[in-house]
C-alpha cells in the first residue's frame, strides 16, 4: 500500500491520540496505521521532529517510563494547552473536510 503524506494533520492526529492517555512513538505510529486500515503511515523521520516541535510549544509534555519489555521509553502525554489547540484544530478540520466533501459531490 502506498504511503499517504500527512501533510499538516500529523499533530492534530497526534493530539487525538494522546488524549486518551500517554503514550510512547512507536505506539501512536502503530495506532495511527492501525486506526486508518493502514492508509495513513508515519515514518519515525516525519513522527519524533513533530513529537520534539510539540513538545517545544508547550502541547505534550514528555518524560522516561520503563517499558513492558523493561526497557526505558520516552512518552508523551497532551498538556492542556495542547487540548485547546487539539479542540479548535478538529473544529477546522470537519470544516474544510465538510467543504472539500461538498466540492467532490458536486
Amino acid at each position: 500500500m502506498p504511503k499517504t503524506e500527512l501533510q499538516g494533520s500529523l499533530e492534530l492526529l497526534v493530539l487525538k491520540i494522546l488524549r486518551r492517555g500517554p503514550n510512547h512513538g512507536f505506539a501512536i505510529a502503530s495506532y495511527i496505521q492501525q486506526a486508518s486500515d493502514d492508509v495513513l503511515r508515519v515514518e519515525a523521520g516525519s513522527l519524533y521532529p513533530a513529537l520534539h516541535r510539540m513538545t517545544e510549544a508547550g502541547l505534550i509534555k514528555a518524560g522516561w517510563q520503563m517499558s513492558d519489555a523493561g526497557r526505558r521509553a520516552r512518552v508523551y502525554a497532551i498538556t492542556p494547552k495542547g487540548l485547546r489547540k487539539l479542540e479548535a484544530d478538529q473544529k477546522r478540520w470537519h470544516a474544510v473536510s465538510t467543504a472539500v466533501s461538498k466540492i467532490l459531490r458536486a
